[in-house]
Protein backbone atom coordinates (compact mmCIF):
# COMPACT_ATOMS: atom_id res chain seq x y z
CA UNK A 1 0.00 0.00 0.00
CA UNK A 2 1.34 3.39 -1.08
CA UNK A 3 2.16 6.31 1.46
CA UNK A 4 -0.03 9.38 1.48
CA UNK A 5 1.29 12.75 0.92
CA UNK A 6 -1.91 15.48 1.89
CA UNK A 7 -1.62 18.88 0.11
CA UNK A 8 -3.09 21.73 1.31
CA UNK A 9 -3.13 25.77 1.34
CA UNK A 10 -1.81 27.57 4.28
CA UNK A 11 -0.55 30.67 5.83
CA UNK A 12 2.83 30.81 7.75
CA UNK A 13 4.48 33.55 8.34
CA UNK A 14 2.02 35.71 6.47
CA UNK A 15 3.28 33.58 3.29
CA UNK A 16 1.00 31.95 1.41
CA UNK A 17 2.41 28.41 1.23
CA UNK A 18 1.78 24.50 0.33
CA UNK A 19 1.47 22.39 3.61
CA UNK A 20 3.03 18.77 3.19
CA UNK A 21 1.96 16.71 5.50
CA UNK A 22 2.64 12.38 5.35
CA UNK A 23 3.88 9.72 8.20
CA UNK A 24 7.43 9.76 8.35
CA UNK A 25 9.15 8.06 5.42
CA UNK A 26 12.55 8.52 4.81
CA UNK A 27 11.87 8.22 0.45
CA UNK A 28 9.34 10.76 0.36
CA UNK A 29 11.56 12.88 2.26
CA UNK A 30 14.80 12.56 0.17
CA UNK A 31 12.77 13.12 -3.11
CA UNK A 32 11.31 16.42 -1.45
CA UNK A 33 15.10 17.52 -0.42
CA UNK A 34 16.27 16.80 -3.56
CA UNK A 35 13.93 18.52 -5.68
CA UNK A 36 11.67 21.07 -4.09
CA UNK A 37 12.67 24.16 -2.04
CA UNK A 38 10.76 22.32 1.08
CA UNK A 39 11.61 24.09 4.36
CA UNK A 40 10.41 22.55 7.84
CA UNK A 41 7.69 24.46 10.26
CA UNK A 42 8.68 23.45 13.81
CA UNK A 43 4.67 25.33 14.89
CA UNK A 44 2.98 23.02 12.22
CA UNK A 45 5.11 20.61 12.62
CA UNK A 46 5.09 19.94 8.70
CA UNK A 47 6.91 20.79 5.40
CA UNK A 48 6.12 23.29 3.13
CA UNK A 49 6.83 25.16 0.33
CA UNK A 50 6.15 28.97 -0.88
CA UNK A 51 2.92 28.55 -3.37
CA UNK A 52 5.40 31.26 -5.82
CA UNK A 53 7.55 27.73 -5.79
CA UNK A 54 5.48 25.18 -5.89
CA UNK A 55 5.02 22.80 -9.67
CA UNK A 56 2.47 20.71 -8.81
CA UNK A 57 2.88 19.00 -12.36
CA UNK A 58 6.78 18.20 -11.14
CA UNK A 59 5.77 17.49 -7.69
CA UNK A 60 3.13 14.78 -8.69
CA UNK A 61 5.99 12.92 -11.71
CA UNK A 62 8.69 13.11 -8.86
CA UNK A 63 6.64 11.79 -5.85
CA UNK A 64 3.71 9.44 -7.37
CA UNK A 65 5.70 6.28 -8.04
CA UNK A 66 6.25 6.15 -4.11
CA UNK A 67 2.83 7.84 -2.91
CA UNK A 68 -0.59 8.68 -3.43
CA UNK A 69 -0.58 12.53 -3.38
CA UNK A 70 -4.38 14.02 -2.55
CA UNK A 71 -4.73 17.89 -2.38
CA UNK A 72 -7.15 19.40 0.06
CA UNK A 73 -9.26 19.82 -2.25
CA UNK A 74 -10.38 16.03 -2.78
CA UNK A 75 -12.71 16.26 0.61
CA UNK A 76 -14.28 13.19 -0.53
CA UNK A 77 -10.82 11.13 0.14
CA UNK A 78 -9.19 12.25 3.26
CA UNK A 79 -9.95 14.75 6.65
CA UNK A 80 -6.83 16.37 6.86
CA UNK A 81 -5.34 16.14 10.70
CA UNK A 82 -4.35 18.61 12.74
CA UNK A 83 -0.74 17.57 14.03
CA UNK A 84 -0.70 17.76 17.56
CA UNK A 85 3.38 19.80 18.44
CA UNK A 86 5.53 16.63 19.60
CA UNK A 87 6.56 18.41 22.81
CA UNK A 88 3.13 18.99 24.12
CA UNK A 89 2.41 14.73 23.91
CA UNK A 90 5.87 14.48 25.12
CA UNK A 91 5.48 16.84 28.28
CA UNK A 92 2.14 15.30 29.27
CA UNK A 93 2.99 12.03 29.39
CA UNK A 94 6.58 13.38 31.19
CA UNK A 95 4.55 15.11 34.02
CA UNK A 96 2.54 11.64 34.72
CA UNK A 97 -0.57 12.51 33.45
CA UNK A 98 -3.17 10.03 33.71
CA UNK A 99 -4.30 8.00 30.17
CA UNK A 100 -7.57 9.89 30.53
CA UNK A 101 -6.53 13.60 31.09
CA UNK A 102 -3.61 12.82 28.27
CA UNK A 103 -6.47 12.00 25.61
CA UNK A 104 -8.77 14.57 26.84
CA UNK A 105 -6.08 17.79 26.59
CA UNK A 106 -4.72 15.97 23.21
CA UNK A 107 -8.41 15.73 21.65
CA UNK A 108 -9.06 19.62 22.84
CA UNK A 109 -6.25 21.18 21.81
CA UNK A 110 -6.05 19.69 17.96
CA UNK A 111 -9.50 21.62 17.84
CA UNK A 112 -7.85 24.90 18.87
CA UNK A 113 -5.16 24.13 16.63
CA UNK A 114 -7.92 23.30 13.56
CA UNK A 115 -9.72 26.43 14.23
CA UNK A 116 -6.45 28.91 14.72
CA UNK A 117 -4.77 26.86 11.24
CA UNK A 118 -3.97 29.82 9.60
CA UNK A 119 -2.18 31.56 12.55
CA UNK A 120 1.39 30.54 14.47
CA UNK A 121 0.04 29.10 17.56
CA UNK A 122 2.64 31.55 19.40
CA UNK A 123 0.90 34.65 17.54
CA UNK A 124 -2.39 33.79 18.81
CA UNK A 125 -3.87 36.19 21.70
CA UNK A 126 -5.26 36.27 24.68
CA UNK A 127 -8.36 37.75 23.13
CA UNK A 128 -8.28 35.94 20.25
CA UNK A 129 -8.69 32.64 22.84
CA UNK A 130 -11.37 33.75 24.87
CA UNK A 131 -13.52 34.75 21.65
CA UNK A 132 -12.71 31.42 21.23
CA UNK A 133 -13.96 29.90 24.05
CA UNK A 134 -17.00 32.06 23.81
CA UNK A 135 -17.98 30.55 20.34
CA UNK A 136 -18.01 27.22 21.54
CA UNK A 137 -20.19 27.54 24.53
CA UNK A 138 -22.43 30.08 22.28
CA UNK A 139 -22.52 27.45 19.59
CA UNK A 140 -21.45 24.23 20.64
CA UNK A 141 -23.41 24.81 23.73
CA UNK A 142 -20.36 22.84 25.80
CA UNK A 143 -20.57 22.25 29.69
CA UNK A 144 -18.87 24.78 32.26
CA UNK A 145 -16.63 21.45 33.35
CA UNK A 146 -15.85 21.05 29.33
CA UNK A 147 -14.97 24.51 29.25
CA UNK A 148 -12.82 24.37 31.84
CA UNK A 149 -11.02 21.35 30.55
CA UNK A 150 -10.21 23.02 27.05
CA UNK A 151 -8.92 26.24 28.66
CA UNK A 152 -6.49 23.84 30.50
CA UNK A 153 -5.79 22.36 27.23
CA UNK A 154 -4.13 25.41 25.77
CA UNK A 155 -2.80 26.92 29.06
CA UNK A 156 -0.61 23.82 29.34
CA UNK A 157 1.21 24.43 25.85
CA UNK A 158 1.77 28.02 26.76
CA UNK A 159 2.91 27.31 30.21
CA UNK A 160 4.00 24.06 30.54
CA UNK A 161 5.45 22.94 27.11
CA UNK A 162 6.34 27.05 25.84
CA UNK A 163 6.78 27.83 29.49
CA UNK A 164 4.74 31.20 29.34
CA UNK A 165 4.53 33.30 32.90
CA UNK A 166 1.31 32.46 34.22
CA UNK A 167 -0.04 35.86 34.81
CA UNK A 168 1.16 36.58 30.80
CA UNK A 169 -2.33 34.15 29.72
CA UNK A 170 -5.24 34.90 31.94
CA UNK A 171 -8.98 33.23 30.77
CA UNK A 172 -11.92 33.60 32.52
CA UNK A 173 -13.37 30.44 34.16
CA UNK A 174 -17.05 29.64 34.29
CA UNK A 175 -18.18 29.34 37.74
CA UNK A 176 -19.19 25.66 38.11
CA UNK A 177 -22.87 24.39 38.63
CA UNK A 178 -23.12 23.58 42.32
CA UNK A 179 -25.60 20.20 41.47
CA UNK A 180 -26.34 17.24 44.25
CA UNK A 181 -25.36 13.75 43.77
CA UNK A 182 -27.59 11.63 42.98
CA UNK A 183 -28.14 8.51 45.56
CA UNK A 184 -29.69 4.79 45.70
CA UNK A 185 -31.22 3.66 48.86
CA UNK A 186 -29.41 1.06 50.83
CA UNK A 187 -32.24 -1.67 49.81
CA UNK A 188 -32.31 -0.46 45.69
CA UNK A 189 -28.25 -1.54 46.11
CA UNK A 190 -29.31 -4.78 48.21
CA UNK A 191 -31.46 -5.41 45.14
CA UNK A 192 -28.88 -4.96 42.27
CA UNK A 193 -26.81 -7.30 43.57
CA UNK A 194 -29.24 -9.74 45.03
CA UNK A 195 -30.89 -10.36 41.09
CA UNK A 196 -27.65 -10.14 39.35
CA UNK A 197 -26.90 -13.79 38.79
CA UNK A 198 -23.22 -13.81 37.72
CA UNK A 199 -21.01 -13.88 40.59
CA UNK A 200 -18.10 -11.39 38.82
CA UNK A 201 -21.30 -8.92 37.98
CA UNK A 202 -22.48 -9.13 42.27
CA UNK A 203 -18.88 -8.90 42.96
CA UNK A 204 -18.47 -5.26 40.78
CA UNK A 205 -21.59 -3.91 42.50
CA UNK A 206 -20.87 -4.51 45.47
CA UNK A 207 -17.16 -3.80 45.76
CA UNK A 208 -17.49 -0.44 44.32
CA UNK A 209 -20.14 0.14 46.60
CA UNK A 210 -18.94 -0.84 50.01
CA UNK A 211 -15.45 0.77 49.31
CA UNK A 212 -16.68 3.96 47.57
CA UNK A 213 -14.55 3.21 44.37
CA UNK A 214 -14.46 5.57 41.45
CA UNK A 215 -15.04 2.74 38.08
CA UNK A 216 -11.45 3.17 37.50
CA UNK A 217 -10.41 2.18 40.68
CA UNK A 218 -12.50 -0.82 40.29
CA UNK A 219 -11.07 -1.91 37.10
CA UNK A 220 -7.33 -1.43 37.93
CA UNK A 221 -7.50 -3.25 41.23
CA UNK A 222 -4.68 -6.37 41.38
CA UNK A 223 -6.01 -9.95 43.24
CA UNK A 224 -2.96 -8.76 45.49
CA UNK A 225 -4.39 -5.12 46.84
CA UNK A 226 -7.77 -7.40 48.67
CA UNK A 227 -6.28 -7.60 52.09
CA UNK A 228 -8.27 -10.16 53.91
CA UNK A 229 -6.35 -10.54 57.10
CA UNK A 230 -6.88 -6.74 58.38
CA UNK A 231 -9.91 -6.34 56.06
CA UNK A 232 -8.65 -3.81 54.08
CA UNK A 233 -8.77 -2.61 50.55
CA UNK A 234 -5.47 -0.59 49.14
CA UNK A 235 -6.63 1.67 46.26
CA UNK A 236 -3.42 2.18 44.30
CA UNK A 237 -2.59 5.41 42.47
CA UNK A 238 -5.59 7.15 42.12
CA UNK A 239 -7.04 10.40 41.20
CA UNK A 240 -4.16 12.26 42.17
CA UNK A 241 -1.35 10.08 42.14
CA UNK A 242 -2.53 8.66 45.44
CA UNK A 243 -2.78 5.43 47.32
CA UNK A 244 -5.06 5.18 49.70
CA UNK A 245 -7.47 2.15 52.29
CA UNK A 246 -10.73 1.60 52.59
CA UNK A 247 -12.32 -1.13 54.50
CA UNK A 248 -13.35 -4.69 53.67
CA UNK A 249 -16.65 -5.92 54.15
CA UNK A 250 -17.42 -8.86 55.66
CA UNK A 251 -20.38 -9.45 52.96
CA UNK A 252 -18.39 -8.08 49.72
CA UNK A 253 -15.04 -10.31 50.92
CA UNK A 254 -17.62 -13.37 51.14
CA UNK A 255 -18.65 -12.64 47.54
CA UNK A 256 -15.09 -12.12 46.41
CA UNK A 257 -14.03 -15.68 47.91
CA UNK A 258 -17.18 -17.53 45.94
CA UNK A 259 -16.10 -15.51 42.74
CA UNK A 260 -12.32 -16.48 42.83
CA UNK A 261 -13.49 -20.10 43.54
CA UNK A 262 -15.58 -19.97 40.41
CA UNK A 263 -13.93 -17.55 38.05
CA UNK A 264 -10.22 -18.05 38.86
CA UNK A 265 -8.87 -14.95 37.74
CA UNK A 266 -4.97 -14.43 36.84
CA UNK A 267 -3.82 -11.05 38.21
CA UNK A 268 -6.80 -8.53 38.23
CA UNK A 269 -9.60 -8.88 40.27
CA UNK A 270 -12.14 -8.17 37.30
CA UNK A 271 -10.85 -9.78 34.25
CA UNK A 272 -12.68 -10.34 30.73
CA UNK A 273 -12.58 -13.98 29.34
CA UNK A 274 -9.26 -13.66 27.82
CA UNK A 275 -7.82 -12.59 31.04
CA UNK A 276 -7.37 -9.46 30.03
CA UNK A 277 -8.50 -5.84 32.78
CA UNK A 278 -12.14 -5.26 32.47
CA UNK A 279 -13.28 -2.67 30.54
CA UNK A 280 -14.92 0.50 31.82
CA UNK A 281 -17.50 -0.01 29.40
CA UNK A 282 -18.55 -3.72 30.71
CA UNK A 283 -18.55 -2.13 34.44
CA UNK A 284 -21.66 0.83 33.15
CA UNK A 285 -23.13 -1.97 31.64
CA UNK A 286 -23.52 -4.49 34.41
CA UNK A 287 -24.78 -1.69 36.70
CA UNK A 288 -26.96 -0.54 34.57
CA UNK A 289 -28.69 -3.69 33.46
CA UNK A 290 -28.63 -4.55 37.06
CA UNK A 291 -30.63 -1.35 38.13
CA UNK A 292 -33.17 -2.35 35.05
CA UNK A 293 -34.12 -5.74 36.52
CA UNK A 294 -35.33 -4.16 39.81
CA UNK A 295 -36.95 -1.30 37.60
CA UNK A 296 -34.69 1.44 39.32
CA UNK A 297 -36.37 4.32 37.42
CA UNK A 298 -34.01 7.05 37.99
CA UNK A 299 -30.28 7.28 35.86
CA UNK A 300 -27.89 4.56 37.47
CA UNK A 301 -24.55 4.34 36.67
CA UNK A 302 -21.00 3.36 38.36
CA UNK A 303 -20.28 6.40 40.22
CA UNK A 304 -23.91 6.85 41.74
CA UNK A 305 -22.82 3.52 44.06
CA UNK A 306 -19.67 5.99 45.26
CA UNK A 307 -21.94 8.73 46.07
CA UNK A 308 -24.67 6.49 47.41
CA UNK A 309 -21.64 4.80 49.91
CA UNK A 310 -20.35 8.80 50.88
CA UNK A 311 -24.28 9.12 51.83
CA UNK A 312 -25.02 6.41 54.07
CA UNK A 313 -22.06 6.72 55.64
CA UNK A 314 -23.12 10.56 56.30
CA UNK A 315 -26.41 8.93 57.70
CA UNK A 316 -25.55 6.55 59.52
CA UNK A 317 -23.14 9.01 62.04
CA UNK A 318 -19.62 8.49 60.23
CA UNK A 319 -17.38 11.31 61.17
CA UNK A 320 -17.16 13.03 57.40
CA UNK A 321 -13.32 13.19 57.75
CA UNK A 322 -13.08 9.12 57.37
CA UNK A 323 -15.71 9.37 55.07
CA UNK A 324 -13.00 12.02 52.58
CA UNK A 325 -10.31 9.87 53.22
CA UNK A 326 -11.79 6.85 52.13
CA UNK A 327 -13.07 8.54 48.92
CA UNK A 328 -9.60 9.90 48.73
CA UNK A 329 -11.12 13.56 48.15
CA UNK A 330 -8.23 16.36 48.26
CA UNK A 331 -10.54 18.84 49.81
CA UNK A 332 -13.02 18.72 52.73
CA UNK A 333 -15.79 20.84 50.61
CA UNK A 334 -15.76 18.27 47.50
CA UNK A 335 -16.72 15.46 50.62
CA UNK A 336 -19.18 18.13 52.34
CA UNK A 337 -21.73 18.05 49.13
CA UNK A 338 -23.10 14.89 50.28
CA UNK A 339 -24.28 16.69 53.46
CA UNK A 340 -26.78 18.36 51.41
CA UNK A 341 -28.32 14.61 50.06
CA UNK A 342 -28.18 13.10 53.40
CA UNK A 343 -31.60 12.49 54.97
CA UNK A 344 -29.86 12.36 58.51
CA UNK A 345 -30.88 16.26 59.35
CA UNK A 346 -33.89 16.46 58.01
CA UNK A 347 -35.24 13.29 59.89
CA UNK A 348 -34.59 15.66 63.29
CA UNK A 349 -37.71 18.29 61.54
CA UNK A 350 -41.11 17.97 61.76
CA UNK A 351 -42.60 19.32 58.59
CA UNK A 352 -45.51 21.84 59.16
CA UNK A 353 -47.94 20.37 56.62
CA UNK A 354 -48.35 16.98 58.73
CA UNK A 355 -50.02 19.27 61.65
CA UNK A 356 -52.38 20.53 58.49
CA UNK A 357 -54.63 17.57 59.30
CA UNK A 358 -54.91 18.08 62.96
CA UNK A 359 -55.90 21.54 63.41
CA UNK A 360 -58.37 21.73 60.84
Amino acid sequence: MKARILLSPDIHRNRKVVKIAFDYNLGILELLKKHFQVRWSQSKKCWWIARTEFDYKKFKEVLSPIAEIVPIADKSKVKIEVVLPKEYLEKLERLRYSPNTIKTYTSYFKDFQNYFKNKELTEIKVDEVNDYILKLIKEKKISPSQQNQRINSIKFYYEKVLGYKKRSYHLERSRKEKKLPDVLSKEEIYKMIECTQNIKHRCIIALIYSCGLRRSEAINMLLTDIDSKRMLVKIRAAKGKKDRYVQLSSYTLELLRNYYKTEKPNKWIFESRNGTQYSAESVLNVVKHAAKRVKIKKRVYPHILRHSFATHHLEQGTDLRYIQEWLGHSSSKTTERYTHVSKKDFLKFKNPIDDINKTT
